[in-house]
Parts: C-alpha cells; sequence; structure tokens
C-alpha cells in the first residue's frame, strides 16, 4: 500500500469516519451523479472567508492542510514541517513544479461557492472539515498558482480548466454531494452538458454529514 494510500485512509477515519452522522460510500454513474444534485438559488450574503478556518494541523504533527496536500501529491518523496521542494503536477494546466510557491492548494469547489450553496447554514465546525478536507483527495488539489487565482471563486458554469474537464467535472460533482451542497440552474444545466460529452464513469463519495445551525454567519 503507497503512502498516499495510507495517508488518506489516517485521515478519513480522523476527520470523516469519526464526525457523527458520516454516511457509508455512495457510487453512481456520472450523469445520474450530476441528476442527483440539488438545485437551489445561491444566497451569497454574509461570506467571509474567515468563517473557514483553514489549513489547520488535525492530527498535531506539525504539518498543517497545505502541507499534507504538498506531502501527498508530490511525484517525490518530501518531508519536514514546512515542505519548500517536490515535484508537483497540475493537471488544471498539465504543468510540473519544483517549488512549493509556484503552486497553491485549490479548494476544488470555492469556499465561497460552497457558502452560497448551502455552508451558509454549516456550523463552524463543519466549515472546518470542509476548509480542511483530507478525507477526499479530490476536494483539496496542488495547482499552478496563477491557475488557481484566474479561477477564483467560480462555478463550474463559470470557469473549467484547460485540460481534462471530465475529470473536473466528476470531481466537482463528487464533493458537492459529498458535502450536501447544492448547485444553481445554470452550474446544473453546464454540469448536464459536459457530462454528456464524458464517459459514463462511476463516481463515489462518503458524505462527510454538515452540522447546522451553531456559529453561522450572517
Amino acid at each position: 500500500m503507497t503512502r498516499r494510500v495510507l495517508l488518506l485512509a489516517l485521515l478519513l477515519t480522523l476527520l470523516v469516519g469519526a464526525v457523527p452522522g458520516a454516511a457509508s460510500a455512495e457510487a453512481m454513474r456520472l450523469r445520474a451523479a450530476v441528476r442527483a444534485l440539488p438545485v437551489a438559488a445561491e444566497t451569497p450574503d454574509g461570506y467571509d472567508r474567515d468563517l473557514f478556518r483553514h489549513w489547520v494541523d488535525a492530527d498535531h504533527d506539525c504539518q498543517d492542510t497545505r502541507e499534507e496536500v504538498l506531502v501527498a501529491e508530490s511525484r517525490v518523496p518530501v518531508d519536514g514541517c514546512t515542505v519548500s521542494t517536490g515535484e508537483w503536477f497540475s493537471w488544471y494546466d498539465r504543468e510540473t513544479w519544483t517549488q512549493s510557491s509556484d503552486v497553491d492548494i485549490d479548494h476544488l469547489v470555492p469556499l465561497k461557492e460552497a457558502w452560497d450553496s448551502g455552508a451558509r447554514g454549516w456550523d463552524a465546525e463543519t466549515r472546518e472539515r470542509y476548509a480542511n478536507d483530507l478525507g477526499d483527495a479530490r476536494a483539496l488539489v496542488a495547482v499552478t498558482d496563477n491557475v488557481n487565482q484566474s479561477k477564483g471563486d467560480r462555478d463550474a458554469a463559470e470557469w473549467l480548466p484547460e485540460f481534462s474537464v471530465c475529470r473536473y467535472v466528476r470531481d466537482w460533482t463528487a464533493i458537492k454531494l459529498r458535502w450536501g451542497l447544492a448547485v444553481d440552474p445554470a452550474e446544473k444545466t453546464a454540469l448536464r452538458h459536459r457530462a454528456r460529452h464524458c464517459r459514463n464513469r462511476v463516481v463515489d463519495f462518503a458524505p462527510a454529514g454538515a452540522g447546522r445551525g451553531v456559529g453561522m454567519g450572517t
């Protein structure tokens, strides 16, 4: 078993498996998964990035969430509390980087998009778990920094990567289902259109469980 698989299995246990209400894994074909996404108008009022406490050290090993992703995704072994060099393949643009300063850790479904799509009603602990979701390797990805910055907070109807569009659509759908997040009508239409041109692969996800009400933003 690879180090990455072991790491993800451990973190899944720590961050998801012990969460009250978390469910077992589910799976469906891509087009069915897109159809299953609930549709709702976005509610952007009150968003503040600080409402999502991120880059925490959940397992107290001196590496915060950003460093954990860098370790997991480097194609060469890396170690230490602060990772500065390695080898990271950014699948959004198919570029490879050896300096960690050249990559950002992208929330595949951005924090603001999550807020607009349902996270506004979560408690603070759930928002923190979302912002540091190491239980699903698709949630946080190391990508070229300026590509991530060009994406910003845009959803899948507004922005898609230059390459691996079908992978992005699958992963976007999986993360939204994992966290029970809605899509707006334009987003649903775009996902359905793209999914029709992708292989109808199985999309699997483990529902993360979302607490509501406590610490809710205004």
